[in-house]
């Protein structure tokens, strides 16, 4: 295939979908026979991934690796940077934790030892070697000028890497015109002459409407917009950002098996119950209050980026108790990873990992004791759970060590392939896992599911979330190529001059 510049979707501000769309592309370069490959120098989020070598990343370069049909590689996300509080971050290099750092000794940067724009550079150069396209995606506004000279991931970015840049605006909220132009006139001359296109996305309405606003905007930027992506809501793709999780179920449902994931302060890979959002048998919502949590029928307890803190606020808002008792009332309780630690009779933290707190009684559901460590375990799994059926896969990220409590026997929930069990397992009502991911696994589902079939309006259909999302993917692209100008996309990524063309 013809070699094609990098292509990088940088935005007016975050949340405007600059992820999603980067996502489409992948998958239309793969559709189109080209091998795409997503990359973002430096992502901030709780949301991670464990790649096939057991290292991390934004879990965001996962899905547009997905969408690629491409394993997911530290290459195309070698700076994660995952909050940790207000004003620091645990810094995650090449897949790996290095420690935290304040927000002003991060972009102070003088007082590193480390060079991280030339860990970046390299990271893409590797990948740029192996892939055509590299599907690039900037973070946030790139009009942060007071950050330009630290910016690792935007126009700086995209100077190195030689890429046509395209510029997204999100029309939904306001202002449209204001953020391009002035995001664009913000630039240096030098950073300027990178921005080839613009793209309007979350458009609602009459797209005949908007005519004579892409003439004005053109106009006045004297960029060409190559697209205007329609609002869509029935196109399910895995989002990482915060804002995403704020918009989520926040209630109970009728009819169907209600499924309570417990709103912690630092809730971590929310994905986890993206394939469980979707199933026809269920309804899933998050929340912190205490009576719709003793009325779900089956109650998770999600990973926490700072578990000792989290079970301090559940034990303080009544959170922590209400679990306890809908349990005994009937409800099936589930930990994954953080969640699975704080559910055992007690998590300690020695060595003062994750802060001030040493140790505090934890939900006692399951004979465990967690003890925090300095070393994280990252790793993909193929397991098979102790109650029998095939191979599943899943993925692991934490950081502790938990084991059963005084005279309690081990009883795994799951055994890995590689020898080692995972978890704990009381009953098909009350259990725990490392395992991020175990709810994509249609079998694990319907396990959880089992106690309750008597409810399930559409107990017989099983849900298959791989071969969705594959759906899903394709839908995106072919949504997206409706509404934006591949032909001058192409042309631009080939090296010609669109703006002659208008």
């Amino acid at each position: 295939m013809k070699q094609l510049h990098p292509l990088m979707f940088a935005g007016t501000g975050s949340d405007v979908g600059k992820s999603v769309v980067a996502a489409a592309f992948c998958r239309i370069f793969r559709q189109d026979g080209y091998q795409p490959a997503p990359f973002k120098a430096q992502n901030m989020a709780l949301n991670s991934y464990a790649t096939p070598e057991g290292l991390e990343i934004g879990r965001a370069q996962a899905v547009q690796a997905e969408a690629a049909g491409i394993a997911c590689h530290t290459d195309m996300n070698p700076l994660l940077l995952k909050p940790q509080s207000d004003h620091t971050s645990q810094v995650v290099l090449n897949g790996k934790p290095i420690g935290s750092k304040s927000a002003y000794d991060y972009w102070r940067r003088g007082s590193s030892d480390i060079d991280f724009r030339r860990e970046v550079c390299q990271a893409f150069d590797r990948l740029a070697a192996r892939y055509n396209p590299i599907v690039m995606e900037g973070a946030g506004s790139i009009s942060e000028i007071n950050l330009r000279d630290t910016d690792l991931v935007n126009l700086p970015m995209a100077r190195h890497a030689k890429a046509d840049v395209i510029l997204v605006g999100d029309i939904d909220r306001g202002g449209v015109f204001a953020s391009v132009y002035g995001s664009i006139a913000l630039q240096t001359p030098e950073d300027r002459q990178l921005i080839k296109g613009i793209i309007i996305n979350k458009f609602r309405g009459d797209l005949r409407l908007f005519e004579e606003g892409k003439r004005m905007l053109e106009e006045i930027c004297g960029i060409p917009v190559l697209g205007i992506i329609p609002y869509f809501k029935d196109i399910h793709i895995e989002e990482e950002d915060s804002v995403a999780l704020a918009q989520k179920s926040m209630q109970l449902a009728h009819g169907k098996v209600n499924i309570a994931v417990v709103m912690l302060q630092h809730l971590s890979n929310y994905t986890d119950f993206d394939a469980l959002e979707q199933d026809p048998r269920v309804h899933l919502f998050y929340t912190n209050n205490v009576e719709d949590i003793r009325k779900a029928d089956i109650i998770i307890v999600p990973g926490s980026k700072s578990t000792l803190h989290d079970l301090y606020e559940l034990r303080r808002n009544g959170v922590a108790q209400a679990i306890v008792k809908a349990h005994r009332e009937g409800a099936s309780v589930l930990g994954i990873c953080g969640g699975y630690q704080l559910m055992g009779v007690e998590v300690c933290d020695p060595d003062h990992v994750e802060g001030d707190i040493e140790r505090l009684p934890g939900l006692g559901l399951l004979p465990v004791i967690t003890t925090m460590s300095g070393e994280k375990v990252t790793r993909q799994v193929t397991f098979r759970p102790s109650w029998g059926g095939g191979e599943m896969h899943g993925y692991e990220i934490h950081m502790g060590e938990t084991r059963p409590f005084g005279e309690a026997k081990a009883a795994p929930l799951a055994e890995i392939n590689d020898g080692w069990a995972d978890g704990y397992l009381v009953d098909g009502k009350c259990m725990g896992t490392y395992i991020h991911g175990i709810l994509d696994n249609s079998g694990f589902v319907d396990f959880l599911l089992q106690p309750f079939a008597d409810k399930m309006e559409q107990a017989g259909r099983p849900f298959d979330y791989q071969a969705y999302k594959e759906e899903q993917y394709d839908r995106l692209a072919d949504y997206v190529r409706r509404h934006v100008d591949m032909a001058r996309i192409y042309e631009m990524l080939g090296g010609e001059d669109i703006n002659q063309k208008q």
